[in-house]
């Protein structure tokens, strides 16, 4: 069967989950994985629903789950880098089938029982507005989740 647009598509996000799941050695309950491109400005960053709470991932170590995990500045950078990576590759993929792309992807996985939900964003979601960054979202998202 020939791939199309959609499992390319499907197979980049799963790399991203894959990602941030290798981050925290697949000890974690949720993973949220916030992507943006605006203006030729690419972001990405993710948080993690534990046990006890949701966390950013430079303080994964605050919670009392009882795993230690490398929150090293080398191995977030990785992260960050690798996941600019796959999200430079979505943006290729969709320039080259044609398609919208997205502003901003909003990705949750659920780890134990593997369900994956994204919301996709076609409009400017920062760059037009004053005092507005692509963190200032995801920190808003962060503060969100963390508040359910």
């Amino acid at each position: 069967m020939t791939k199309v647009f959609e499992d390319y598509f499907s197979e980049l996000q799963s790399d991203m989950v894959s990602l941030s799941l290798e981050y925290v050695n697949k000890q974690a309950d949720t993973v949220y994985i916030y992507c943006a491109f605006e203006n030729n400005m690419l972001s990405f960053d993710v948080f993690y629903e534990l046990q006890d709470g949701v966390f950013r991932k430079h303080k994964l170590n605050d919670s009392n789950n009882g795993f230690s995990y490398n929150v090293s500045i080398d191995r977030q950078r990785a992260l960050i880098k690798y996941g600019i990576e796959d999200l430079k590759s979505i943006l290729e993929l969709c320039k080259k089938h044609n398609k919208e792309i997205p502003t901003a992807m909003k990705m949750v996985y659920n780890v134990q029982t593997s369900v994956f939900g994204a919301q996709y964003y076609y409009d400017l979601q920062y760059s037009n507005k004053d005092n507005l960054t692509s963190g200032d979202i995801f920190n808003q998202w962060f503060g969100e989740v963390a508040q359910q």
